[in-house]
């Protein structure tokens, strides 16, 4: 794969989760000649409103017609799952009373539940490529509701971790991961818009939970409020239910996303090599499969970024834990506290489909990265406001401007994605990003629970949350700075070597799932102005 700023173009591969638009990396040139061959040739009509082009033995992605039903259940989805773990701080003081647990053991529960829903990632893959994107879904909703209700009958600190961390959190991945996967293939030349509207659902969740959080620990208690999100969660199921797979225009073989895995050349091995050996090969091929280890290695941008997300990851959600046992605990009410987690919520309700938009623009094209990283530094530098005092018009001010960072952050992270590692590797890498962020999202609210226990004082975890965000935004942009400066001699050079063949996929993820190449609306424009500068 070639790297460069140019996102005009994709290759043949699958999306595994939230991202936007089919792109490939060709040194900042699009090139039209493939998308005017696929224009030409027939295939069958995939539904919907869409402009995706069709050819024959491939899947028409619909941009519109049920793929509209598909984004308003991947809604529901991330609100559900994403935005979760931002209500557990309502039950905080409650937990610590109940197990006579400390800020650390205590802040393992969310810890647990959000690193899983991470690291889950690849035993999802799997699932999906088994059962499909829809029994995944509906699997994940069962585990998640059975996870919480399960919670409510706790006796100890370690049983929740259980509970709420472990079987919680793994459904949350299996529901939240092929939610997202197959939005992806409904939507191609509209997926930075379906995508910024996706993500929309984490804010609804930051939005209502709280307050629904908030009214169930007035009424019933924290056993009673886990008992009832319990149920809440199996809403997942019906949204499962909805996601419906794309089929070819000339039906062979099972539906996109339903079929089984390809035949793997490593299990054909003989009977002499004995089990060991077959298992240990089938090992090696699922772990080359899942987790992009060729990309940390030949791709410098996705080893770059990935260091710069994994790091970022140690600071990110911490204060959206910690937020309401700051403020409860200097005097401000429990109804107030938990209006500044859904203040944050309407924020990132309001601006991000409007940045969805406006980060479609061809002016962004290339500077994706650069966005993103300006807000991480904004963000992270907003954790400070919180440490001029606990009054509520100063947390105010916090959760507005974290709000508006955390929109650009959650728009971009994924589009970041896309455009730096081919798209028949995107599962795997995202995969192996997934497993690296959950390393420290596991340990990010426990490190914070020690250095409250030891001071007494919630402030210096902000303080902390602010540098690690903070230097991770400028890790990223001195990073790609380096590599597009280099990238840009190299191109003066003369053409790029050709992609090594460790960097190539060892296995073929899904091909019968094959998008060609689809310009953008600004391309084509583009595209067509040059034309006719030619033809004068």
């Amino acid at each position: 794969m070639t790297q460069g700023n140019g996102i005009g173009e994709t290759r043949d591969g699958c999306l595994h989760s939230q991202a936007s638009g089919d792109l490939e990396q060709s040194n900042g040139i699009e090139k039209f000649q493939e998308v005017n061959e696929c224009e030409s040739e027939e295939g069958g009509q995939g539904g919907g409103s869409g402009g995706s082009v069709a050819v024959p033995g491939t899947v028409t992605a619909p941009d519109g017609g049920w793929g509209w039903v598909v984004l308003a259940a991947t809604i529901v989805v991330l609100a559900l799952t994403l935005g979760f773990p931002s209500c557990v701080g309502i039950f905080y003081t409650d937990l610590q009373n109940e197990f006579h647990a400390s800020n650390s053991e205590t802040s393992w529960v969310p810890s647990i539940m959000t690193s899983v829903l991470h690291a889950g990632g690849p035993f999802c893959s799997v699932l999906v490529e088994r059962l499909g994107c829809r029994a995944t879904i509906m699997l994940g909703g069962v585990l998640s509701g059975l996870g919480m209700a399960a919670s409510s009958f706790t006796q100890s600190i370690e049983q929740l971790y259980v509970t709420a961390g472990v079987i919680t959190g793994l459904g949350f991945c299996f529901s939240f991961q092929p939610a997202v996967t197959i939005l992806g293939h409904y939507f191609v030349r509209r997926r930075a818009f379906a995508n910024a509207m996706s993500s929309t659902g984490t804010a609804l969740g930051l939005c209502t939970l709280p307050f629904l959080g908030n009214y169930l620990h007035t009424e019933l208690g924290w056993r009673g409020s886990f008992l009832v999100l319990g149920a809440m969660l199996l809403n997942c199921c019906v949204c499962g239910a909805l996601m419906r797979p794309l089929q070819p225009p000339k039906h062979q073989g099972l539906p996109l996303m339903n079929h089984g895995p390809p035949p793997l050349e490593e299990e054909k091995v003989t009977k002499e090599k004995g089990w060991m050996r077959r298992i240990w090969n089938y090992f090696v091929t699922a772990l080359r499969k899942h987790m992009a280890f060729d990309q940390l290695c030949h791709n410098s941008r996705y080893c770059m970024y990935a260091i710069g997300i994994t790091w970022m990851m140690l600071g990110f959600v911490v204060p959206l834990i910690y937020l309401v046992p700051y403020a409860t605990a200097n005097d401000m009410e429990l109804g107030r506290a938990a209006l500044l987690i859904s203040i944050m919520g309407m924020v990132n309700i309001v601006v991000r489909p409007p940045f969805g938009i406006l980060f479609s623009m061809p002016w962004f094209k290339g500077r994706h990265i650069y966005v993103f990283a300006s807000a991480l530094l904004v963000n992270g530098l907003s954790n400070t406001i919180c440490c001029i005092g606990p009054s509520f018009p100063v947390l105010l001010v916090y959760v507005v401007f974290y709000g508006l960072s955390m929109s650009v952050v959650g728009s971009l992270m994924f589009t970041v994605l896309m455009e730096i590692v081919e798209m028949k590797r995107f599962p795997s890498a995202l995969g192996l990003l997934a497993v690296m962020e959950s390393i420290t999202l596991l340990i990010g609210p426990p490190l914070a629970g020690v250095l409250i226990d030891r001071t007494g004082e919630y402030y210096h975890v902000f303080f902390a949350c602010s540098a690690v965000v903070s230097s991770s935004g400028v890790f990223l942009i001195v990073a790609f700075s380096w590599l597009d400066k280099r990238d840009r001699k190299l191109s003066k050079q003369g053409p790029p070597s050709p992609l090594p063949e460790a960097a190539r996929p060892a296995v073929d993820l899904a091909p019968d799932c094959q998008y060609r190449s689809v310009p953008t609306e600004g391309d084509k424009d583009k595209a067509l102005c040059e034309g006719d500068t030619s033809g004068a």
